[in-house]
């Protein structure tokens, strides 16, 4: 059997062509839908205006698949998961009446051992455990960050809809009633974005089951191996399914999709550049290569120019790597 490579950070930087897709909105002012657009500074150095969606957005999109693989388990077996990540209570193992009352007297650093070895959602997504004068903070496994248009290649419109009234007779006040009660709001304004956005992400692999108030592992290595392979099972799901807003009448068309996955073998950080920079590749190949001139083989990079590319990455490194292991 082939010795498996151990990953310790893991990036993954890329361009997301999605067409005709409403996944992240602020709220709505009148009969008007509001998408969200903020500012940016792109790789010339100018300001624009663009469509984005939030790294909150992607990162509960993530949690989602990581939530359905371990209470179903792709391979037979699922993942511990507490009571309130059960039923994917947003408030995550917070919610968890007897977890809560079992920490109660427990030291932050022993509370953070049961919350891992109870909840592997917990674990990789983090939570702040508070209440009755404690404020314990589980950091993220997996970080995410907005995912932003590409200046000058991603535009948004807003889109005429009239809900469909099946029958608009009317015979008697009752009908009336009853017709002006359900289509009270027929014409309404929904925004569609379509372009090419730039993606960032990165995974501390290393600090899965990781308590970093103790300095050890709460779970043994078998545990981490198999929290890991969800978590990039989970990884590669959120872009091909994006589970953001609107999907039952605007689900994004997912036109392409390119990049780097970059992993490093060592205590280093996996290099990432933002895609708003036109040469994000050769930035992060550049990165590597004077990375591995310090120490030889740390730094691997993966490039992709399909979506099929990057799954044939993903399932590479589920079936080659595991997770690195930190002094203890």
């Amino acid at each position: 059997m082939v010795e498996k490579s151990a990953v310790y950070s893991l990036s993954l930087s890329a361009r997301a062509t999605l067409d005709m897709h409403s996944l992240n909105n602020e709220g709505g002012e009148g009969n008007q839908i509001q998408t969200r657009m903020v500012d940016v500074v792109a790789g010339d150095g100018e300001l624009y205006n663009v469509n984005a969606i939030s790294g909150d957005m992607f990162k509960h999109i993530q949690a989602e698949h990581l939530y359905n693989i371990a209470r179903n388990g792709n391979d037979g077996e699922g993942l511990p998961l507490c009571a309130a990540c059960h039923v994917f209570d947003a408030n995550r193992i917070s919610a968890d009446v007897e977890f809560m009352e079992q920490i109660a007297e427990k030291s932050d650093a022993e509370a953070i051992d049961l919350m891992v070895q109870t909840c592997a959602l917990d674990d990789i997504e983090g939570n702040l455990l508070t209440g009755e004068g404690r404020s314990t903070p589980r950091k993220s496994v997996v970080e995410f960050g907005w995912v932003l248009g590409v200046p000058r290649v991603t535009t948004t419109d807003s889109y005429f809809h009239v809900k469909y009234a099946r029958d608009r007779g009317i015979e008697t006040e009752e009908d009336e009633e009853a017709r002006q009660a359900n289509l009270e709001q027929r014409i309404f304004h929904r925004p569609a974005s379509s372009g090419v956005y730039a993606v960032v992400n990165h995974y501390e692999v290393a600090r899965i089951g990781y308590n970093d108030i103790a300095q050890h592992y709460a779970i043994d290595d078998d545990a981490r191996d198999a929290r890991y392979r969800a978590l990039l099972e989970s990884v590669l799901y959120t872009f091909v399914q994006p589970k953001g807003a609107m999907r039952a009448a605007q689900m994004p068309h997912i036109v392409g999709f390119e990049g780097v996955l970059s992993y490093t073998k060592q205590v280093l950080p996996a290099p990432t550049v933002s895609p708003l920079n036109a040469g994000y590749t050769g930035e992060i190949e550049g990165v590597a290569e004077a990375l591995n001139g310090l120490y030889p083989g740390a730094v691997v990079t993966r490039p992709f120019d399909s979506l099929a590319g990057f799954a044939s990455v993903v399932r590479d490194l589920i079936e080659g790597t595991r997770p690195y292991s930190l002094a203890v």
